[in-house]
């Protein structure tokens, strides 16, 4: 086995969460009770999962942190920005995800974790209102405040790392236009002129991060580093991007069970989804512009899994609907109905339900965690650009449509891509052998 230089996981490392909602509260809170003993990390791959390296009579099966140099979570401190005034204990308390109890075991660390201002357009979340906001003259001085932020975080904490995790709110569908996001000469141009409308306070974040040496996750649906000129940004920068959506509910069955269908050779006719929540996410994507950002990610997970042009017979045609509705008595349980029309030998119709009603921070709390670790491993690994292994996390795998790549949403083969990545920081081969 050869080692690959992969730097070690020495000091601490800062995770600057954009948004101090019930997702950022539920992953912190759920982290500092780990630490204390209190908790354990459900869900978590980085700290739960196993993978086979070698083979034949050298074959074992260790977990992630004994093939590769993953952060300790004792090491991680964690800091904020968020339109709301709220520390993360009283945020917490207030998004009624967790019990008081869990809350309470871990305030005083909660207490002290105070948002910086936000760097925010209402514009692009109407149905958001808070106070705790930057004044900023231009996207480019938005851009400069929050590497300050970056920075003295830094210093303050004496971090020797920092990631920055998108878990704020699904912004208004921005299109990518090549003349603003073709080159990061043109982005960069259009930060310095104020376009508004080209250019999302996700953006803003993106570009900080990276210009700061630190990876930046996209956790919802935005466009903001699906864009070429951000590319080329982490390209210079030589820091990893992952994005986009945390891979929860609806769209984990949906990339799980597809496959089923597709491995069968059963025919679809539609596949109609639907959910029901009502925290500060559903209250955002009440709004139409905001969930037109959401329904592009979820509605381009079958179309890679079922490919028409590969069986014609079995997938031409089929009606895919998503929808998200708001309704505020469930808060973060949401619910998600799916009605599959299936046909199967001769043409004969059939159909599947599924209904899982999950909690959607309790599901991306550990998505956090796994994204923010591995990506952390991937930059110390001289691993920069798109992080395509991480796709198993995420709905809307990036990939680089310039060149005509079709993205990975079969789960299956996203850990595949996951297990491989981890062998090879590790110094072992990739394998495809299914364990």
């Amino acid at each position: 086995m050869e080692k690959k230089n992969v730097k070690p996981a020495s000091g601490k490392l800062g995770v600057m969460c954009v948004g101090l909602g019930a997702v950022a509260t539920t992953f912190i809170t759920g982290v500092l009770m780990v630490r204390k003993g209190l908790s354990k990390p459900v869900g978590s791959m980085t700290q739960y999962d196993k993978i086979r390296v070698g083979k034949g009579e050298n074959q074992k099966y260790l977990p992630y942190k004994e093939i590769v140099p993953i952060a300790d979570l004792n090491d991680i401190v964690f800091g904020a920005w968020d339109v709301f005034p709220e520390n993360a204990y009283q945020s917490a308390v207030h998004c009624e995800v967790l019990k008081e109890k869990d809350i309470e075991s871990v305030k005083d660390e909660l207490v002290r974790i105070v948002p910086m201002k936000a760097a925010f357009d209402r514009n692009f979340a109407k149905r958001l209102d808070g106070s705790n906001v930057k004044d900023a003259a231009t996207r480019w001085d938005m851009v400069e405040q929050l590497r300050e932020d970056i920075r003295r975080f830094k210093a303050e904490n004496n971090c020797e790392r920092i990631v920055v995790l998108w878990a704020a709110s699904t912004e208004i569908y921005v299109p990518v236009c090549e003349e603003v996001h073709g080159t990061l000469a043109a982005l960069e141009k259009a930060m310095k002129a104020d376009d508004r409308e080209h250019v999302a306070p996700s953006m803003c974040y993106a570009y900080a991060a990276l210009a700061e040496g630190a990876p930046f996750i996209m956790g919802a649906p935005n466009t903001t580093v699906d864009i070429p000129a951000m590319w080329e940004m982490a390209e210079k920068t030589k820091m990893p991007i992952a994005g986009k959506d945390f891979k929860t509910g609806q769209t984990l069955v949906k990339s799980g069970f597809a496959p089923i269908i597709g491995t069968r050779c059963l025919g679809l006719s539609g596949w109609f989804s639907t959910n029901i929540l009502g925290n500060r996410d559903g209250l955002v994507l009440d709004e139409p512009a905001n969930f037109h950002t959401k329904e592009v990610s979820k509605l381009s997970t079958l179309e890679s899994i079922l490919e028409p042009e590969k069986q014609p017979d079995l997938y031409t045609d089929y009606y895919h609907k998503v929808r998200i509705n708001y309704y505020p008595p469930r808060n973060d349980n949401k619910e998600g109905w799916d009605n599959i029309d299936i046909f199967g030998w001769m043409g004969y119709p059939m159909q599947i339900k599924i209904n899982f009603l999950c909690r959607d921070s309790i599901l991306a709390a550990p998505l956090c965690l796994d994204l923010v670790l591995l990506s952390d491993l991937a930059a110390r690994a001289g691993r920069y650009g798109i992080q395509r292994f991480l796709s198993f996390f995420l709905k809307s795998p990036m990939h680089d449509y310039t060149q005509g790549e079709v993205p990975v949403n079969h789960l299956f083969q996203q850990y595949v891509m996951l297990k491989n990545a981890i062998r090879e920081m590790g110094g072992y081969e990739a394998d495809e052998t299914i364990d």
